[in-house]
């Protein structure tokens, strides 16, 4: 594997574990928001219950957490991922970039594909108390995210003369 390609999986591999600890961030706020009565159902369940159904599939409630959780940290791990790749380097740049990023990913979900697919009104005919904790969340997501994934790494060249990493 060449020095570049290395890097960019080094990178990738750092977002996806920086994506899951900030998905587990925005999820603790995401339950706090529930259990204070703002959220009702949590989008990640809605989600879940409605794909689940569409495809016929028989699940208990405890089922469709499960499968929810596992969604919601596979999708934050992956989005971590991509951020990993393109996230800048100064932390003072990458801040501003990781609050941008979780917005976006918010807006593309919930003004996006969400409705799109009518699992969820778009955001601005959902309830509010859900919408605006939900993009707070999503605001945690994306701080913890350009926070905990760190600089990028320094990527090791390739010294063609000698045919060795340095």
């Amino acid at each position: 594997m060449s020095a570049r390609r290395s890097g960019i999986v080094r990178r990738a591999v750092r977002g996806a574990g920086a994506g899951t600890l900030a998905t587990g961030l925005m999820s603790s706020l995401m339950i706090g928001a529930k259990r204070a009565g703002f959220v009702g159902d949590m989008p990640p369940e809605k989600i879940t219950a409605t794909m689940l159904r569409r495809a016929g599939i028989a699940h208990s409630r405890g089922e469709q957490d499960a499968v929810a959780a596992f969604l919601h940290f596979g999708f934050g791990a992956a989005a971590g991922a991509a951020f990993g790749v393109i996230a800048p380097k100064p932390l003072m740049v990458r801040l501003p970039a990781g609050l941008a990023y979780g917005a976006a990913i918010w807006g593309v979900s919930y003004m996006g594909w969400v409705p799109a697919l009518g699992i969820m009104p778009p955001a601005e005919r959902d309830r509010r108390d859900r919408q605006t904790v939900m993009l707070a969340a999503h605001l945690v997501y994306g701080t913890a995210l350009a926070v905990m994934i760190g600089p990028r790494v320094r990527e090791a060249s390739y010294d063609q003369e000698e045919g060795a990493l340095d």
